[in-house]
């Protein structure tokens, strides 16, 4: 079974930038873009709720150590689960390896011992390593104590979901990006009477845009309910 890995930040979605993040917390972007272009810089584990955004971190500081001219790779480890040691295997010549969902492995006491065992010839190399998980290492259920000891050592970056505010921040900036605007109305619909997960706003936001260009319409109420029946 082959693991997606993105060895390239070229490879990264266009959107999926540390400028495109909204709601970090103060001074955790500058953490990541450090992690990202410098050697040496402090390792990270960010935790966070499903919707937050801990993957769009992970693949902007993969996009963020490319631009720098470090090779970097991206391994979600839902895909490696049970097979972790394989996974591993070879990201050792990247200067960053970003490894998505800590919890996906967590009990999997061969997996842990493969990360672990992976963490220590990290640090040995040189390579810089970020985490991320749906919460802090003591409670997503990892068996290894050394593992939870050597996770815990890493500077830590938390992420809250979004509130109202955020979601209308989010959907503001990714109409902007695509040039595509929306009337404060149909904002206060979006929030009210569509999904709430960020990743679906987004997909909202990509879908009204194909159709505000289709049919040559500004993103109204009318326009928003038009569409959404159609679909």
């Amino acid at each position: 079974m082959s693991v997606p890995q993105l060895p390239l930040a070229l490879r990264t979605p266009s959107d999926q930038r540390f400028e495109s993040f909204i709601g970090a917390p103060a001074g955790a972007l500058a953490q990541l873009q450090a992690l990202a272009r410098a050697p040496e810089a402090d390792w990270l584990y960010v935790a966070a709720a499903h919707g937050a955004g801990k993957t769009h971190l992970a693949l902007a500081a993969c996009a963020a150590a490319g631009e720098s001219g470090r090779e970097a790779a991206y391994l979600p480890l839902k895909a490696a689960a049970g097979h972790l040691q394989q996974a591993l295997d070879g990201l050792e010549r990247h200067a960053l390896v970003a490894l998505d969902g800590l919890e996906a492995i967590a009990g999997d006491r061969a997996d842990e011992i493969a990360l672990f065992d992976f963490h220590n010839r990290a640090r040995a190399a040189g390579i810089g390593l970020l985490y991320t998980a749906a919460d802090v290492p003591d409670a997503i259920g990892l068996v290894l104590p050394d593992l939870r000891s050597r996770l815990a050592q890493c500077a830590r970056i938390v992420l809250r979901p979004l509130d109202d505010a955020g979601r209308a921040a989010l959907l503001r900036d990714r109409a902007a990006r695509r040039g595509l605007v929306l009337e404060d109305a149909a904002v206060d619909w979006m929030l009210t009477r569509t999904v709430r997960e960020p990743a679906q706003l987004v997909d909202l936001i990509e879908r009204l845009d194909r159709a505000s260009l289709a049919a040559k319409r500004r993103v109204t109420v009318p326009f928003l309910r038009q569409v959404l029946a159609e679909e």
